[in-house]
């Protein structure tokens, strides 16, 4: 009987052994961002072990990573029946409330998980930071407070430190952060998040030689070690931007260790998401285009994948298949999941398809895509500064019309690099395409400030006075002819400041000439005779054998 009961005490421990290796195992996976592997792991464990409540929580946390709410719920809410560490499956139900923006459930279910916990554990506080962090509506600062509280408790806890370099970055406290990543590698060097977090903070910071080098660091002490290698692909994409020269070369290594991270990862749908992501960063749509056609392979439902669809085809020329992908990922998101880049796509592919083989456009479906820019706008107004290359093209394309309506919203955003130019070719468009017979005056009024949005922002450009100027004369009413006027005369005064080379240039002299005709013949006619001398004596020096201020000198003289 003694050697019976022995041996069952034998087993129950090499059973709660092997349990504890699983979830290990589960969490390095996590860890790794190897999420198929994690779930394999976790459910394997819930069935064999389901008084345990840890199994459920981690499963249905995996999912919430995965950004699939649904399924995470049904596990916290299974975990909860749990006779061992069931109340931490209220931790992912408040995360839940904290991503539905309900703080006070989420407040109330931290609390039930929190309430049985024995006085040196820390492992539910720090899990309650996590969630604190890791939700679509973070609140970083209650975060610290909590993982403060286990740090009272246990001072040497790596985790804990990491956590509040997280929680710090959210805060904006990037000192802070740096410090408290490097407190949680002094207490565990085996903790290369931590070491991987802290060469992050130097990639933000743009020293993107120093980064790389303590990247390299990890990948000596743990080649397997996945993440590492997306930070790398991450890095070299912005050191490629922010180097036009050497661009290309970045861009590939970029690609290259992209590659590396997903060998290291199980290809789950969410790793390919993220690989589709960085592709979109990198501009590989052909690659793109394959990898979203591989995810709807796997998982036909998801909308993002229709996303990705939906862009590769569109940049790859493919509108009619771009315009089919993004119609079905409009049907299938929820509203909250459409960012701007949508929008975006989705008004770009509407003026590809209204694009008619003669070059012009069909006004509707163009001005459908009008409608999806501006919500692209809106939403983000840094989408803004995308538009200005396709506007320019179809400004080039005599298409002035249409480009007038895209610079209409390019120039939403005042911040945007393209500001002033954005407001120079919506002037020039909607003034080239005005027809006397058919156009309404509002259009030269909207042309007007244009050039005075310009003005105001770039007052040496001597080109917007000059077109104000012949905006304002084409209006021909007297309040027009004066303001008119007022800036042939600025262009003028600005171009005289410039250098001889700048003067010398053809368009500045044929420039010139038109703009001292108008202000020599208006101070005749209003018999100002001083300032129509002085300003058709300026033409004369410019054009030696102009015949209208040659016959004018004349006969202001007479």
């Amino acid at each position: 009987m003694k050697n019976a009961k022995v041996l069952s005490l034998l087993l129950l421990g090499l059973s709660t052994s092997v349990f504890a290796q699983d979830l290990d195992q589960a969490k390095k996976a996590i860890a790794a961002e190897q999420f198929d592997k994690a779930k394999k792991i976790l459910k394997g464990l819930v069935q064999s072990n389901p008084d345990n409540g840890k199994n459920f929580f981690y499963l249905g946390d995996v999912y919430l990573a995965q950004n699939e709410a649904d399924s995470a719920k049904m596990f916290f809410q299974k975990g909860l029946t749990a006779k061992d560490k069931g109340t931490l499956n209220y931790i992912g139900l408040g995360q839940l409330d904290l991503d539905a923006k309900n703080a006070a459930g989420a407040s109330a279910n931290f609390d039930k998980a929190a309430s049985g916990i024995k006085k040196k554990d820390v492992d539910e506080l720090l899990l309650i930071a996590k969630a604190y962090i890791k939700s679509e509506n973070p609140n970083y600062k209650k975060a610290i407070e909590t993982i403060n509280k286990a740090l009272l408790i246990d001072d040497k806890n790596a985790q804990a430190y990491l956590l509040l370099g997280d929680a710090q970055y959210g805060n904006n406290n990037v000192n802070e952060a740096y410090s408290a990543y490097r407190n949680a590698y002094d207490a565990d060097n085996s903790l290369l998040l931590a070491k991987m977090n802290m060469a992050k903070i130097t990639k933000n910071a743009k020293a993107f030689d120093v980064a790389i080098k303590s990247f390299d660091e990890i990948v000596k002490l743990n080649p397997s070690f996945g993440p590492v290698y997306r930070e790398l692909a991450e890095t070299y994409y912005f050191w490629a931007t922010s180097e036009p020269a050497k661009y290309n070369e970045y861009i590939q290594k970029a690609l290259a260790n992209y590659e590396k991270y997903m060998s290291l990862t199980d290809y789950s749908i969410e790793s390919r998401m993220r690989h589709a992501d960085f592709l979109i960063l990198a501009k590989d749509y052909k690659a793109l285009e394959k990898e979203a056609n591989e995810m709807k392979k796997l998982d036909n439902v998801n909308p993002r994948i229709y996303r990705y669809l939906g862009y590769a085809a569109y940049e790859n020329g493919n509108f009619a298949e771009s315009s089919k992908a993004l119609t079905e990922f409009f049907a299938k998101v929820e509203p909250k999941r459409i960012i701007a880049r949508d929008y975006l796509y989705l008004g770009l592919t509407k003026m590809a398809e209204a694009k008619k083989a003669d070059g012009t456009y069909d006004e509707k479906i163009f001005n459908e895509g009008v409608v999806e820019l501006n919500r692209a706008v809106e939403k983000d107004p840094v989408i803004a500064t995308e538009l200005n290359p396709i506007g320019t093209k179809m400004f080039k394309e005599k298409l002035y019309k249409n480009a007038a309506r895209l610079f209409e919203v390019a120039v939403k955003n005042p911040k945007s690099k393209n500001y002033v130019y954005d407001y120079f070719y919506l002037g020039y468009a909607l003034y080239f395409d005005y027809n006397e017979k058919t156009s309404p005056k509002e259009q030269l009024v909207k042309a007007d400030e244009a050039f005075s949005k310009v003005i105001e922002a770039w007052p040496t450009s001597q080109e917007a006075y000059l077109f104000k100027a012949r905006v304002n004369e084409q209006m021909a009413t007297p309040e027009s002819k004066m303001a008119a006027l007022s800036s042939y005369e600025q262009y003028v005064k600005v171009l005289e400041a410039k250098d001889e080379a700048e003067k010398a240039k053809p368009a500045n002299k044929k420039g010139l000439v038109e703009a001292l005709t108008f202000v020599g013949a208006h101070y005749a006619n209003s018999g100002d005779k001083a300032k129509a001398v002085e300003n058709l004596q300026k033409l004369l020096t410019v054009d030696p054998a102009n015949e209208y201020a040659t016959k004018t000198l004349k006969a202001l003289k007479a």
